[in-house]
């Protein structure tokens, strides 16, 4: 895993260049620890920086940026290629004869762009990444970020230069970048605890949508000089999915699942450094390190963070499941002590705001992992991909219930529930979203601050059983919107923020490319029936895991959160940031809501997470005031 950084200035001179790019990479240091790397042209103006966290092939053979062969292109690159030798076995069989240099993917990946094309080449990869290539035959510059959005890419204009880099702490370090806060950002923050894509905290500054390939020309041509295409949609995945469905028993999807999986997972465990697993109660890590331990010839490394407060403890649980996997497993317990002390890191992990609690055990699991490991694979998007979130579950019961409301009642709650959660309470400008929370039709079907909530409100349209059609699309629709939004846009930030922090390589391979277009392709019921969700990966786990160590109430991967916004130490700090807001004080978030909100807190009117959400925008803010960051 690495960090990588750019810009085309082709009116800059060689010096200020090179110290520009320098100043970038070293705000990418735990990126890449291992070593560092820029490239500069002189015409075109084009600036390549790099850091390196060394995974394959040490030697600095793997060094970048790297220059093909034929010395037509230039790339710096940041991720993983799982399947690299089989695009090194393809390039050979297609007589496209190259003396490699080292074993790395990316020199592989570079090859194959050069022989295949950058859109083949692509498409035939199966990883994460965020590249930056430079054509210097046809004087263009093309970025590319991976199909779900696994590995960050931000771009943007500054004063008539372009910029890109892995975290949006390296373009703060442009000549001339304004530090203006996106009003819109800030809207779409607050109504679900994080900065939706394609918007950043910054205006003029963007992130790359996954999937797609950006080109410009060099030099830069302004503003709308660039091209966006793209190579892989999780839309079409669907749609091709739904119309070519699997069509063998259940069992029969159960074994090929366990095939392709097993195939992913394997993949992924190509490493020339340690190699580790995180390890929770639920089914999804417990499926990849079954797999991993199914695979590997040594005892698989797994880690868990396990909470003094047994409410949020999973680590006896997954201790359990370790031993019969037989795996070498670490787990440490932490208290609210080391808890608290992640929030003051947050604004600079995260470098815009971000509310997903889970953010601090994730960061403490993170650092545990890296004091064996450099690379760990994690059951992350199990969730979204086999119908296993309890808010998929409890709309389908909402939508039964809804059923028996006559029409005209149900077209009145909807227009209700839309205006609830499109604009609820006023602290941003006027606007603030409770994700329908006081909508009392609603109530059963909150679960997570997404996209999905904005699906709850019911339409007004004739509804039949919970086996209707017409109820599996809409839970299939819920799980589309998470993976297009909620999932790249909060659960995979948070992954890549906070192993990056530590400089540690996380891997999912239930987000590899045949996992899923399979998932797409299985009919609703194999995985949720009514009764039980994640049906078929359940019963692959079943194969390696007995029922009984998993057939519990999952606790999540929480903090007690109210508990720490109502009492001692943490208490006071958010009392003082809500009666104090410095967004508030400068016209951000409304002055007389936000105190409001504190009030209503206090009386138990509004949530923990609403209130978090206000809070990590209030710090994260104070920080940018301040130039920490």
């Amino acid at each position: 895993m690495c960090g990588i950084a750019g810009f085309i200035a082709d009116s800059w001179g060689w010096d200020q260049r090179t110290e520009l790019i320098n100043k970038m990479n070293n705000c990418l240091i735990h990126r890449g620890p291992d070593a560092e790397g820029i490239w500069l042209d002189e015409q075109s103006g084009v600036t390549l920086g790099h850091r390196r966290l060394s995974i394959q092939d040490l030697s600095p053979c793997g060094a970048q940026p790297m220059m093909s062969h034929s010395g037509r292109f230039v790339m710096v690159y940041n991720g993983e290629i799982y399947n690299a030798e089989d695009l090194k076995a393809g390039l050979e069989q297609a007589g496209h004869a190259v003396t490699w240099r080292g074993t790395s993917d990316t020199e592989i990946l570079l090859e194959a762009m050069e022989h295949l094309g950058t859109e083949k080449a692509l498409k035939t990869a199966k990883g994460m990444f965020a590249i930056a290539l430079y054509d210097r035959q046809n004087k263009t510059l093309s970025l590319m970020r991976d199909r779900v959005g696994e590995k960050p890419l931000f771009y943007g204009s500054i004063d008539g230069c372009f910029v890109f880099a892995s975290e949006l702490t390296a373009i703060r370090q442009f000549p001339g970048f304004a530090k203006k806060i996106d009003q819109n950002a800030v809207s779409g923050y607050i109504r679900y605890g994080y900065v939706p894509a394609p918007h950043t905290i910054y205006e003029g500054i963007r992130k790359l949508m996954p999937g797609t390939v950006m080109t410009l020309p060099c030099p830069f041509a302004g503003e709308g000089s660039d091209m966006i295409r793209s190579y892989w949609s999780m839309e079409e995945a669907a749609k091709r999915g739904e119309e070519t469905p699997f069509s063998g028993s259940f069992e029969e999807a159960v074994e090929e699942l366990d095939r392709i999986l097993g195939n992913a997972v394997k993949g992924q465990m190509i490493s020339d450094v340690p190699l580790g697993a995180y390890l929770s109660a639920g089914i999804d890590s417990a499926t990849i390190v079954a797999l991993m331990s199914r695979i590997s010839t040594q005892k698989v490394k797994t880690f868990t963070i396990g909470f003094e407060e047994k409410k949020y403890n999973e680590a006896d649980a997954a201790k359990e499941i370790a031993k019969h996997l037989e795996t070498d497993h670490t787990e440490v317990y932490v208290g609210e002590k080391e808890l608290k002390e992640v929030i003051p890191k947050i604004p600079f992990m995260y470098g815009e705001p971000f509310a997903d609690s889970s953010q601090i055990p994730t960061y403490l699991v993170s650092r545990l992992a890296k004091e064996k490991v450099t690379v760990v694979l994690s059951g992350d998007a199990g969730d979204e991909l086999f119908c296993g979130y309890q808010t998929y579950v409890k709309l389908l019961r909402v939508w039964q219930k809804a059923g028996k409301v006559p029409w005209g009642l149900r077209n009145i709650a909807g227009k209700l529930g839309n205006a609830l959660a499109g604009g609820n309470q006023r602290i941003y400008r006027g606007t603030m979203c409770l994700q329908a929370e006081n909508a009392v039709v609603m109530k059963e079907a909150l679960g997570h601050m997404s996209r999905t909530m904005d699906r709850l409100a019911w339409r007004g349209i004739p509804l039949r059983d919970s086996g209707n059609q017409l109820l599996k699309d809409e839970c299939a629709s819920l799980m589309l919107d998470d993976m297009l939004h909620y999932h790249p846009d909060d659960i995979l930030v948070k992954v890549d923020r906070a192993g990056m922090a530590v400089s540690l390589e996380n891997r999912i391979p239930m987000l590899d490319r045949d996992v899923i277009e399979f998932a797409w392709s299985l009919p609703m019921e194999y995985k949720y029936d009514g009764v039980t969700t994640k049906r078929v990966l359940r019963e692959v786990l079943y194969r390696y895991v007995p029922k009984h160590l998993l057939d519990r109430p999952k606790k999540g991967f929480s903090v007690p959160l109210e508990r720490w916004l109502k009492e001692g130490d943490t208490a006071e700090w958010t009392k003082e940031l809500l009666l104090h807001s410095k967004a508030a004080e400068d016209g951000i978030l409304d002055p007389i809501e936000v105190k409001r909100l504190w009030k209503q807190f206090e009386a138990k009117g509004t949530t923990p997470r609403l209130v978090w959400t206000v809070l990590m925008l209030e710090q994260w803010y104070r920080c940018h005031l301040s130039g920490e960051f």
